[in-house]
């Protein structure tokens, strides 16, 4: 089964809110058609495989988290992440390179890639932009927030804009209701949100201007190499930067202060 067959419904309950190339971004081009002539352009790959020398990079690493678990078939999310991160999403390649790796199946690998939506079936931009559209997030700004987003940037819900820079995502939750309205780049924190200061986020992404998480990390990764974190291939800034803010803290600080302290068992 290739990419280009699966349904693009997602696991979030949005069915049916993306079609391929349906979008138009600029000069009446569907988006997503651009993106994905750019993100397969992108990835090295020879009859439908990756080229020598990135099969062999992806072969060293595969085997490296692989060797972390006593059984191999453990290691298929950690390697869906690898492939992403060379691709930009998990492309056909991807799954035939996992199911070899793990001695699975291809329809194993895909029906695992496509049950999370932390795996993307088409090329996600440079910077994947994720809109809270959950309880909390949403009635403190968060659907506004996308509607203003969306109709700015002329991309949907998975879908990148034709020049390959960003991709939105409708998010159900970023567990960060103290922060509310959220959005994530690339899983990276950016607290209370507004229409304004959101369009202005994505337009300085596009301009390759600096851009700071709120918490976490100074730097802003890319798409990929985000990806590759997440494969379990550490960037070294994990410990990089607050991990917690203010309001997330506040209770701790009244409790302590109280001399409060958990019931014992």
């Amino acid at each position: 089964m290739s990419d280009e067959k699966i349904n693009a419904t997602t696991g979030t309950g949005l069915t049916g809110e993306t079609a391929v190339g349906t979008t138009t971004a600029t000069g009446g081009e569907p988006a997503n058609r651009a993106a994905r002539a750019a993100g397969e352009k992108e990835s090295a790959t020879v009859n439908g495989g990756y080229a020598p020398d990135v099969r062999e990079r992806l072969e060293r690493d595969a085997k490296e988290i692989i060797g972390r678990y006593p059984k191999p078939r453990s290691a298929l999310l950690p390697l869906l992440h690898l492939v992403q991160s060379e691709d930009g999403y998990v492309s056909d390649a991807g799954h035939e390179f996992c199911a070899e790796m793990l001695g699975l199946s291809k329809a194993e690998v895909v029906g695992v890639s496509t049950f999370y939506t932390m795996y993307k079936r088409r090329p996600m931009g440079q910077y994947h932009v994720g809109v809270c559209i959950n309880t909390l997030c949403a009635v403190m700004g968060g659907d506004q927030i996308w509607d203003e987003l969306s109709e700015h940037v002329g991309v949907g819900h998975d879908e990148t804009t034709a020049d390959g820079k960003i991709s939105l995502e409708r998010l159900e939750c970023n567990a960060a209701c103290d922060f509310a309205p959220v959005m994530m780049v690339n899983w990276e924190f950016f607290d209370n949100q507004t229409p304004a200061s959101a369009k202005q986020l994505v337009d300085d992404l596009r301009d390759g201007k600096e851009v700071s998480p709120t918490r976490g990390p100074k730097k802003l990764c890319t798409f990929k190499e985000a990806s590759r974190v997440l494969a379990g291939l550490p960037d070294g800034l994990a410990a990089d930067g607050p991990t917690a803010g203010d309001p997330s803290l506040e209770g701790l600080k009244i409790a302590k202060a109280k001399g409060w302290k958990a019931p014992e068992a």
